[in-house]
């Protein structure tokens, strides 16, 4: 809130160049903001008094617009990675595909590694936590898990995640 948005009767007032002023009513505050031509901006209406800044609003504004935006620029959405493997898969597939499941958690992604069921494999579907924990091992040292393997529906996933070290 601005100027005559303002309804408290005593603010606690903080001039433009950032020393305090004390706590003042808030038509002397109104009074002083008129003076230097500037904005009376309410910055925390839960305190006690209320803080108030003298400030130039649109400057304010556009600050905090540009600081938002920069910093939406520098955040890294993780995408999900997928990674299909099979019940008879061989080391040397399981060691490429590993591969390439480093590459993405070194990039930031998560994965969600899936072994899919066919047949008369559903019968057995305790068969495939081996090659998951085995999968899981190659990649140990770049991720933790997520999500557990568990099975859903002819399918079990699991979910890998980037360790959290910065580089």
């Amino acid at each position: 809130m601005i100027n005559n948005q303002i309804t408290v009767d005593s603010v606690r007032l903080i001039s433009a160049s950032g020393e305090q002023l004390g706590i003042v009513s808030l038509t002397q505050a109104k009074s002083l903001a008129i003076q230097e031509e500037l904005d009376l901006v309410l910055l925390s209406p839960g305190a006690k008094p209320p803080v108030c800044k003298i400030m130039d609003y649109g400057k304010y504004r556009f600050d905090t617009i540009k600081h938002e935006k920069e910093a939406k620029k520098k955040q890294k959405v993780a995408e999900i990675k997928g990674m299909q493997l099979s019940l008879n898969i061989q080391d040397n597939d399981m060691q490429f595909k590993a591969k390439n499941v480093r590459k993405f958690l070194l990039t930031g992604d998560k994965v969600k590694v899936s072994l899919r069921l066919f047949g008369r494999q559903l019968a057995n579907p305790q068969n495939a936590i081996p090659i998951m924990d085995k999968f899981y091992e190659l990649v140990s040292d770049v991720s933790t898990i997520t999500s557990k393997p568990e099975q859903n529906g002819r399918q079990i996933v699991m979910v890998l995640s980037p360790n959290n070290q910065k580089k």
